[in-house]
């Protein structure tokens, strides 16, 4: 279970992850970021340019681990990027904004261009953000629990306004890579051969922490969670 600690540890670090926020502009990945990574929240939040990532320490099953989440614009001029920006990525966090249907209707595209790009062990989180304008909803609760479902991703409905689902969404991501990695280490340990030669366990790793899982938020299968 992870610690819900800011800040960083004095120990050494076991685990680096690269985790990446997709989806169109202005549906609060750079709010989502903010809030899991300094616990903060900006009314007068810009538009990213380019890429920028924060960090954040966690500990798990007693490994020090450091989340690196990156953020990217989702505007289509900054979308040469995507090669390096994807690189070394073990968690995917797919977010739509619940009060625009075409960011949500897009959600297809960004992951076939995530598929495109990263491992196939990828974990995936797929993330129906500002559930605090329920008056404003455009895409119902059931779609997205449709679409992720056939896709075999996990999914949470948050707001990083009022701080719902936040963390519990970063740590199940992080949590199932933590148990993807620890399961290949333990397949590569048993090998007379060669560590499996996977990328997904010499590459980037990524676990967040913050706070215990909202309940159904297991590391199974693909959960559907709303707030």
């Amino acid at each position: 279970m992870a610690t819900n600690l800011y800040g960083e540890f004095n120990q050494k670090i076991d685990y680096v992850f690269k985790v990446v926020l997709i989806g169109d502009s202005a549906v609060g990945k750079s709010q989502l970021l903010a809030r899991f990574s300094r616990n903060e929240f900006s009314l007068d939040s810009k538009a990213t340019i380019g890429v920028e990532f924060q960090t954040r320490t966690v500990l798990i099953d007693q490994k020090t681990i450091k989340a690196q989440i990156w953020d990217t614009a989702g505007q289509e001029r900054y979308r040469a990027v995507t090669s390096a920006y994807y690189r070394g990525a073990v968690g995917a966090m797919l977010v739509y904004d619940i009060t625009k249907r075409q960011s949500f209707d897009h959600m297809a595209r960004w992951l076939e261009e995530l598929r495109g790009h990263a491992d196939k062990n990828i974990v995936i989180m797929l993330v129906g953000n500002k559930s605090d304008l329920t008056t404003l909803r455009a895409v119902p609760t059931e779609d997205a629990k449709e679409f992720a479902e056939r896709e075999s991703l996990f999914f949470m409905e948050t707001s990083a306004l009022e701080a719902t689902n936040v963390e519990p969404a970063f740590l199940t991501v992080l949590e199932e890579i933590y148990r993807v990695i620890s399961k290949k280490a333990l397949i590569a340990n048993g090998d007379s051969g060669p560590a499996g030669g996977s990328s997904f366990l010499k590459g980037t790793k990524i676990i967040v922490p913050g706070q215990e899982p909202a309940p159904g938020a297991t590391s199974s299968s693909s959960c559907c969670l709303s707030s």
